[in-house]
């Protein structure tokens, strides 16, 4: 872990991988909700690093010293009970990443939805979480052109992630399914639905 202060109330914690991001982001939650952290105003994660902002009454110098050094355990397997969002498996990539997959179409729903996603991390666009989870081998890449609007509430696929679309936009995902649920609503509490650290489950709407 690289620990790098960010002007005078912020530092920025650098990882090599997704799990360990994924780890700390855990463990600074478990600390804050322990008293164990200094105050900070916002933990913010991204895909191999966690930004801590708003850090006041600190050495930021010290703590960072402090903070390279913590054993910061795995996140257990099943980490929380998950959001379930129902999916239809109509994606004009269906078959496109059951190919790539080596497996049927309908196959795809059954390893989809066998998988316990996590909200890494979120941007791109208001309530749109990328998931991890996936295997290696179900990696795809993404599209080589990019479509210029993508429906809302597509489940799709990019390289380790997995994501929904909350509103139309453009997007180079391969797109496997789609949903009702709504991902970001202004006037709900919280607006998003996915927060970093949420546990998802895909369900299949014809298996139901």
């Amino acid at each position: 872990m690289r620990a790098l202060p960010v002007g005078r109330h912020a530092l920025l914690l650098e990882v090599d991988t997704a799990e360990e991001t994924e780890a700390l982001h855990a463990e600074l939650l478990r600390r804050r909700d322990a008293g164990s952290l200094p105050v900070v105003v916002e933990i913010v994660p991204a895909a191999r690093t966690v930004l801590l902002d708003g850090l006041r009454d600190v050495d930021v110098d010290a703590f960072a010293v402090d903070v390279v050094g913590w054993h910061v355990p795995p996140i257990p397997d099943e980490a929380g009970t998950p959001v379930e969002i129902v999916v239809r498996y109509d994606g004009p990539d269906l078959a496109e990443v059951a190919g790539l997959w080596g497996v049927s179409p309908r196959e795809v729903a059954g390893i989809v939805g066998a998988t316990s996603f996590r909200v890494a991390f979120c941007g791109f666009s208001p309530g749109f979480g990328y998931l991890t989870g996936l295997p290696e081998r179900y990696h795809v890449p993404r599209r080589a052109t990019p479509r210029t609007a993508v429906p809302a509430g597509s489940l799709a696929l990019a390289g380790e992630y997995a994501g929904v679309y909350p509103r139309s936009s453009p997007g180079g995902w391969q797109l496997i399914g789609s949903t009702d649920a709504v991902l970001w609503d202004a006037d709900r509490e919280p607006a998003a639905l996915f927060a970093p650290g949420t546990t998802v489950r895909f369900v299949d709407e014809a298996a139901r």
